[in-house]
């Protein structure tokens, strides 16, 4: 009778393993090949506004235009990312497909005028997007709906960071702060790999970023050297927690701000973008607008230069934060993470002197450390950073984020994500 039972499961297995992969493997290659598309249309913008610089002075009203279009076409897609957390939640009417022609638009106007924004925001809209679309055709269980969504979330986040196993786990255990249900892991990992091999076929590339691993004569070599990193990488986790909590509370702030103005809302992005432009003029330097990953004319900090130069300064971090607070929160599209990626890196190596740490090190632990606080998500963290530099400092990774995860609050970027208690205490 056991025997029968665990053939029973194995086959039952089996079936969910090739159903998926029916239903995820073309996923990854659509959402692979819209994210690939959009990393290069995204460097054209960003190298146009570079050649124009002129342009930054169009941002309030390219706000106006972006608001408009959402305005007049998208209906629910204006709840962008939340709004796929909570058909995950709870499927009801799924996620309409203008959402991923919209935020795509949206994100190539604000960073071609300068807004300071992401791309993750619009890689997963338009994974949730397509993947709500295949949800349609006949055949699909209705009750699969909410995996679907999910790899659709994989495979977007894989597909514009060349992360597919932080992409697999981000798109999990961002559902609901301190649980994690793994049903949806295999279609979500096959959904991430499959789109970040399509991107890597079709010759999107991704940046890299290197730090050097430790050496016999490091100062952080050998067992009592370890826990002093771990110590530092300790005070270090709670300074990028609170950051995060910082740059999520102001970014709420703004969003509520802007909330009030009365009138059309198209002018609260015409409001944001004001306040842009002022502080463009206030910090002298353009290094604040966009993504922060491409080096223009007048702009030279990036979050590759804070892995190995001094130049950010020990304010980079912060500047960066209140730009993009007040992008995003003022309604222009596009995303948070890159913009924290940026605000993490250039703050590890503002710390990194202080500290007596390797700036490169320090710049790696900031660039996953306040990302993993903004969001709740720790573990995706941990493994995107691996991807992205390597195994040799793994436990500085875990422990640094998972000391900013504890100490950035309950609230995240997303205002859909479920919370339940970080601790008892």
């Amino acid at each position: 009778m056991t025997d029968r039972r665990h053939t029973r499961q194995h086959v039952d297995s089996l079936g969910f393993l090739l159903r998926w992969i029916v239903w995820t493997f073309p996923l990854g290659i659509v959402v692979g090949t819209a994210c690939a598309g959009f990393l290069w249309a995204l460097d054209a913008v960003t190298l146009l506004r570079f050649q124009y610089s002129w342009l930054v002075w169009l941002l309030p009203a390219a706000g106006a235009v972006s608001a408009g279009l959402y305005f007049h076409f998208g209906q629910n897609s204006e709840r962008g990312s939340n709004l796929i957390l909570d058909e995950i939640h709870q499927p009801k009417e799924g996620v309409p497909l203008r959402m991923a022609p919209l935020v795509l638009l949206g994100t190539l106007i604000t960073h071609l005028f300068g807004g300071s924004a992401g791309r993750e925001g619009t890689a997963v809209q338009m994974g949730g997007s397509l993947a709500s679309t295949l949800n349609r055709i006949p055949g699909f269980r209705r009750a699969d709906s909410s995996i679907m969504l999910s790899a659709g979330m994989a495979a977007g986040f894989a597909g514009v960071f060349g992360t597919p196993f932080a992409g697999t786990v981000f798109a999990i255990e961002v559902l609901t702060i301190g649980r994690m249900n793994l049903t949806a892991f295999v279609p979500c990992l096959i959904a991430a790999m499959v789109s970040d091999r399509t991107c890597l076929m079709l010759g999107a590339t991704h940046t890299h970023y290197s730090i050097a691993g430790p050496d016999a004569s490091s100062q952080f070599a050998g067992s009592a050297a370890d826990v002093s990193l771990l110590l530092k990488c300790v005070l270090v986790g709670i300074v990028f927690g609170l950051v995060s909590q910082l740059f999520v509370q102001t970014t709420h702030l703004v969003h509520a701000l802007c909330r009030r103005i009365p009138g059309p809302v198209w002018l609260r992005p015409v409001a944001g973008g004001l306040v842009v432009l002022a502080l463009w003029l206030i910090a002298g330097r353009s290094d604040y607008l966009g993504l922060g990953v491409l080096s223009g004319p007048d702009s030279t900090i990036t979050i590759s230069s804070a892995f190995n130069s001094r130049e950010p300064g020990p304010f980079s971090w912060l500047w960066k934060l209140i730009f993009t607070a007040t992008t995003v929160g003022s309604g222009f599209k596009g995303g948070e993470v890159t913009p924290l990626f940026y605000v993490g890196a250039t703050l590890g190596n503002a710390l990194s002197g202080p500290m007596e740490a390797p700036m490169d090190l320090f710049a790696g632990l900031g660039f996953v450390a306040v990302f993993a606080g903004a969001t709740n998500t720790p573990l995706a963290c941990t493994i995107m950073a691996v991807e992205l530099f390597g195994s040799d400092y793994v436990a500085a990774f875990a422990v640094t984020c998972a000391t900013a995860w504890l100490f950035s609050g309950s609230a995240g970027l997303y205002s859909a994500q479920r919370v339940l208690p970080k601790h008892d205490g």
